[in-house]
């Protein structure tokens, strides 16, 4: 049950992200003025799509506390860096992004890593 706690912190976690970039654009630059600012961040705060985001957060925040009870941080904690690679191919796949040979190698590496990493425990 552990490993899908980390499944579901993962997911959730990619979601965020994704959700984020999509829907912060569509409400223009973060203006220079100081009230103006809190403004534009409060409005995105109630954009419900990024609302579903920061509740997302909250849910992976609990899904990882319930793996962390059950699982060592050095067992957990590697998995973590499989968002990158989710996030890139998601915001290539959703947002149109970019995805280039260099993106590629690097997040293979983080994979790379995180299989070694994980060995012997």
């Amino acid at each position: 049950m552990s490993y899908v706690y980390i499944f579901f912190t993962i997911i959730l976690t990619c979601y965020g992200q994704l959700v984020l970039k999509w829907r912060i654009p569509l409400h223009g630059s973060l203006p220079n003025a100081s009230l103006t600012k809190l403004y534009h961040l409060f409005c995105l705060f109630f954009d419900p799509f990024i609302f579903s985001s920061f509740v997302a957060a909250f849910i992976a925040s609990l899904c990882y506390m319930a793996a962390l009870s059950r699982l060592p941080l050095s067992r957990a904690y590697p998995f973590m860096g499989v968002t990158f690679g989710f996030v890139l191919v998601g915001s290539a796949v959703f947002l149109n992004e970019p995805l280039n040979w260099h993106k590629v190698v690097g997040i293979t590496l983080i994979i790379a890593g995180i299989v070694v990493g994980s060995q012997g425990l």
